[in-house]
């Protein structure tokens, strides 16, 4: 009787721990607080799968030929922008872009190691990602579980980073270190790699109406213009050498706003006639959606406050105590989660911009698709409403990957973008949850089970 009654109660203890290592594995997929544990494992795998992308998988030529004779003109002496070209046209990027590839032009033997450059994009991908995980720590908004489609997942982008070598990836990575630094509260450096990413390339500008709002939040008028003096004098200092010798040549051809996209080459306006597509009348009415977007987000999902928007212009100091929020309005701003209220105004404003884009081509997939899951998981989710948000980041994925773009696929695309749009604006704000202690739990499970 004793032996039996010792081997029924080792199988309830088993029973039991195989139950508690259950739960905690679901745990550990399913709440926010595990996010640096999945990255860690994450991060690793990525190293794993990055390598065996360079190796396995061929290495297509696009881009990366016509930058180095791009900077190769610099390097030789060049400085009037207009003259500075490669075999796919003339250089259309301002001149951090020329700093930074012809350190990468001599790094590969003047571009020719095409090999040791895709190592450096490998690394650039790694560093790019924990700056991303890094932002996701800090919100803690996202269950764990769906930065598995974040990461190996999704081939577009892998391809972007170590098998294409694009300039996008350099540009969004500096943007990243640029949040991190907004979250750390040092607006200052942050403006500073904010207008260094600008000047890589120029679709970081859709952060900038964010941007904007949040100085204008943190410092009202007269205190924000310091740090927009830093983002202008950057880009002063680093155009210098070209603007001293054709001013005009360098700022239409680096911040050219009206260049013509190809048709041949979209992803989100395939079924539109190619007329329309390049009617400049299509152009503006984009553009004026875009600003009635980003209007309509200032106005009633940024601004947390009863009082009037103008009251941002006022100093800090000078304007009414902030009463707690009460309405659907005050999206991420329980708990005092500034982290959280400062992701979604940038992620939010840049979305809004890649919605309106009068064109998106493959390697512009990266410039939102790290802030897809905030988007989608920053509101409040229950349990049925994780599979269609998991749908959602599929059916995105699968667009960006049919190559080339049918009508079918980039209306897909744009129902997609729609749906999280409306989840945006009619999300309510999420409720505080407070997990007990694990051990706490535990302990009340052996005493029930003992009962």
């Amino acid at each position: 009787l004793r032996a039996e009654t010792r081997s029924g109660m080792a199988a309830g203890r088993g029973a039991v721990g195989l139950r508690r290592a259950w739960r905690e594995r679901r745990a550990a997929l399913l709440e926010p607080r595990y996010t640096p544990l999945v990255a860690a494992c994450l991060c690793l795998a990525e190293g794993g799968v990055n390598l065996w992308v360079i190796r396995r998988v061929p290495y297509t030529e696009i881009d990366w030929k016509a930058y180095m004779q791009e900077v190769e003109g610099f390097a030789n002496g060049t400085l009037d922008y207009t003259q500075l070209k490669g075999d796919t046209g003339p250089l259309v990027y301002p001149a951090g872009f020329v700093y930074i590839f012809l350190g990468l032009y001599h790094a590969t033997g003047r571009g020719s190691d095409i090999r040791l450059a895709q190592y450096l994009f490998a690394a650039l991908y790694l560093l790019n990602l924990l700056l991303v995980f890094r932002i996701y720590c800090r919100t803690n908004k996202v269950p764990p579980y769906v930065f598995f489609f974040m990461c190996c997942a999704s081939y577009r982008i892998h391809s972007i980073f170590v098998l294409r070598l694009f300039n996008d990836p350099v540009a969004m990575a500096i943007l990243f270190l640029a949040i991190n630094l907004f979250l750390e509260e040092r607006w200052s450096w942050g403006c500073l790699l904010f207008s260094l990413a600008v000047s890589v390339k120029m679709n970081i500008l859709l952060f900038a109406p964010g941007l904007f709002f949040l100085l204008l939040q943190r410092f009202g008028l007269l205190g924000c213009i310091p740090k927009l003096c830093i983002c202008a004098l950057l880009q002063v200092v680093l155009g210098l050498p070209f603007l001293l010798v054709n001013p005009i040549g360098y700022l239409t051809r680096s911040f050219d706003l009206g260049r013509q996209f190809q048709f041949k080459w979209t992803v989100n306006w395939r079924f539109l006639p190619e007329e329309v597509f390049q009617n400049r009348a299509f152009h503006v009415a984009l553009l004026l959606a875009h600003l009635a977007g980003l209007g309509l987000f200032a106005l009633r999902r940024w601004h947390s406050s009863k009082d009037s928007i103008l009251t941002l212009l006022k100093d800090p100091a000078k304007r009414k105590p902030p009463s707690p929020p009460l309405t659907v309005n005050d999206i991420l701003w329980q708990g005092g989660q500034q982290g959280a209220q400062i992701v979604f105004i940038l992620f939010s404003s840049n979305f809004l911009g890649v919605c309106c884009s009068r064109s998106l081509h493959y390697q512009f997939y990266v410039w939102y698709f790290h802030t897809l899951p905030y988007l989608l998981w920053c509101t409040p989710t229950t349990q049925l409403a994780h599979m269609p948000k998991v749908l959602l980041l599929g059916v995105i994925e699968l667009c960006w990957n049919t190559y080339p773009s049918t009508v079918c696929s980039s209306l897909a695309l744009h129902i997609c973008h729609g749906l999280i749009l409306l989840q945006l604006w009619y999300g309510t704000a999420p409720t505080a949850v407070s997990h007990p202690p694990t051990p706490s739990r535990k302990r009340t499970a052996m005493s029930k089970k003992a009962q």
